[in-house]
């Protein structure tokens, strides 16, 4: 049989082609957010994607791979190139030649940042790095190098480079451009309202067949011009959309006060977009006292206070005015006396028109007490820790202090109060001049893709679990307070043992099981019975309703008769009585308890295109090399 053999190699082809069918479509290698993967550990590292590394491009692969686990700064990139998108090209192609002030602008810099090209080639970057391919992936970072040489005009050089500045530029860039782009939108708006304004409106008339001898009053409405009821706006607010703002900037202010005088000047906030905290010279340390040390309280002598000169600047006058010979130089020195005691009173930082101070070298110094509070915080948190050494008579050095810090970092003061989860690292190995960067990002699940709601309560999100399901016994509602519930009797087949009646109690349909089916959009919690009242707290048993034998001729009525204390019978009815009084004993209470939801305790070290999973203490235990942290604020 010369075609049996060829016959067998085309049955065992066709069932290896099978095998191999079954095994990609019933365990392939993609790797989901948020699903406990059970696959081997080459398997789980293809989960990620890589950046390559032709030159020295460790300080920009760490920081790319670190802004993509952001999810607040995703979102930032979405909706940021979305108005752009709606708004169209022609709004952001227009460039003025002088600003607000009526200062000149750079056209070129400004019709750059308004168009919002490193805004999108950060997005570009991002999508990519977030892909979850089901092989190993690499790609590179080259299309973004180019976005930003053209951006700046420069070339970005392939030396060892500090990834703390880059991300810097990167981030003010980012900033910069929102802004552009929001003053872009305002001008368009304030141009509609000019135009809008012009534009006469007619208020409509009746014909005379419609109004006849009688004049109808027009309304104010519609004879006011449309000039005054845009100004009327202030400035057009109505018309300004609610924007997120850019995530990465927060302000800080700085409170200075004088311990002579105790006056306190106005505190002018400052934009930040990198929070750079000075690491201890000392073995180990924590992020704690980096903060105490950032933000505490500082004196600082030797400074030049305002309310003191013009107190100095009082008294000064105050003996010239002894000393003044002339009527016209005493009404002048008076005259100045009091613009002088006006200043102190109202604004000591605003000096007196028309009066001339003494020199400020003349003025008395203080001593001041100075500091640094955060009055508005990021929605993503990136803070540096500056690990340089300056030493004028040698060259720079590391600082290799071990730095503890903790998963979630609490912000602010008792009343406002922020909480911030970690995110990504960046960690380098080496010296102050060379060596390598590497990056830790979690893996973090946003909603939709998350379900929070899994382990609620109530909601069409809950996972179903046994002490959940629909059972035959009556609710709370269904059963009047004043009457003892009852448990429903089943059968050996399920099927609940009930009697209708004319009174108010519950009726068979509302007993049966299909009765016990919750609604559309409700879910039926399991209720314990109701216990008949006794004075002996051993008889207390719960009441259930048995069939009635009808004594008379209408058999429709029946009475529920309460079950007996508990008897010595081998029936399958007291057994099944014995074993629900047992359940729902009043001296226990029936306690259910949840299982909490899963910690994401999945992270991926990444070294440009080496990448392997970790845990949480893997990362916190990085205490030595840990150079940058990347916090996102928790939603309440």
């Amino acid at each position: 049989m010369p075609d049996k053999p060829f016959t067998v190699i085309t049955y065992a082809a066709s069932a290896s082609l099978a095998a191999i069918a079954l095994i990609y479509f019933f365990n392939p290698n993609q790797l989901i957010d948020g699903d406990s993967s059970t696959s081997s550990a080459s398997t789980r590292k293809k989960g990620i994607v890589g950046l390559s590394n032709p030159a020295n491009d460790c300080f920009i692969n760490s920081i790319l791979q670190s802004l993509a686990g952001l999810g607040d700064l995703r979102l930032y990139l979405i909706r940021e190139l979305h108005r752009r998108d709606l708004d169209g090209p022609a709004i952001y192609a227009a460039v003025p030649e002088e600003d607000a002030n009526g200062k000149p602008v750079d056209m070129r810099k400004l019709a750059s940042l308004q168009s919002g090209e490193v805004t999108q080639g950060l997005k570009f970057m991002i999508d990519n790095l977030n892909e979850r391919p089901i092989y190993k992936k690499t790609i590179s970072a080259g299309s973004f190098i180019q976005v930003l040489e053209h951006a700046f005009g420069t070339r970005i050089s392939k030396s060892q480079q500090d990834a703390q500045e880059l991300l810097q530029i990167v981030a003010e860039r980012l900033a910069e451009e929102y802004y552009a782009g929001q003053e872009a939108r305002k001008r368009t708006r304030q141009n509609i309202s000019v135009e809008t304004a012009n534009v006469e409106i007619t208020p409509p008339r009746l014909s005379s067949d419609m109004t006849g001898d009688i004049d109808y009053p027009i309304p104010a409405a519609m004879a006011e011009p449309a000039s005054a009821s845009l100004s009327a706006g202030g400035n057009n607010e109505l018309l300004v959309d609610a924007e997120e703002g850019f995530p990465l900037e927060g302000q800080t202010e700085a409170q200075i006060e004088c311990l002579h005088c105790r006056f306190v000047p106005k505190a002018n906030p400052t934009s930040f977009v990198m929070l750079n905290l000075m690491v201890p010279q000392k073995s180990s340390t924590s992020l704690n006292e980096c903060f105490d040390a950032h933000f505490k309280m500082e004196h600082i002598d030797d400074y030049k206070c305002d309310k003191c000169r013009l107190q100095h600047a009082l008294d000064s006058f105050t003996a010239s005015l002894a000393q003044a010979k002339t009527d016209e130089q005493r009404r002048s020195i008076e005259t100045s006396i009091e613009a002088i005691q006006e200043a102190i009173q109202e604004d000591p930082e605003t000096p007196p028109k028309g009066v001339d101070l003494p020199d400020i070298s003349l003025a008395p110094k203080r001593r001041i007490a100075r500091h640094v509070q955060i009055v508005s915080f990021p929605k993503v948190l990136i803070i540096h820790l500056s690990r340089s050494i300056y030493d004028p008579r040698s060259s720079s050095t590391k600082n290799t202090s071990k730095v503890s810090f903790p998963e979630r970092l609490p912000l602010g003061s008792l009343l406002n109060r922020r909480s911030y989860k970690l995110l990504g690292m960046v960690c380098h190995r080496g010296t102050h001049n060379s060596g390598h960067y590497e990056s830790f990002r979690r893996q973090h699940v946003y909603a939709p893709i998350s379900t929070p709601h899994r382990r609620r309560s109530s909601g069409p999100y809950r996972t179903p679990t046994p002490s959940s399901l629909p059972s035959p016994m009556p609710s709370k509602s269904s059963v009047p307070p004043d009457d003892p519930s009852s448990l429903p009797l089943t059968s050996s087949q399920g099927e609940v043992l009930s009697t209708t009646t004319t009174s108010p109690r519950p009726s068979l349909s509302s007993l049966s099981p299909s009765s016990t089916r919750p609604s559309s959009g409700s879910v039926m919690e399991p209720i314990p019975p109701k216990l008949s009242v006794s004075s002996d707290p051993r008889s207390l048993t719960p009441s259930v309703p048995i069939p009635s034998t009808p004594r008379s001729s209408d058999s429709s009525k029946s009475i529920p008769v309460q079950a007996p204390p508990r008897p010595h019978s081998t029936t399958k009815l007291a057994s099944s009585m014995d074993s629900r009084a047992a359940r729902f004993r009043p001296n226990k209470a029936r306690v259910v308890i949840r299982s909490k939801p899963q910690n994401n305790d999945r992270w991926w070290r990444i070294s440009d295109d080496k990448i392997k999973e970790c845990k949480t203490a893997d990362v916190l235990g990085m205490q030595k090399d840990v150079y940058m942290l990347f916090y996102e604020m928790e939603r309440e």
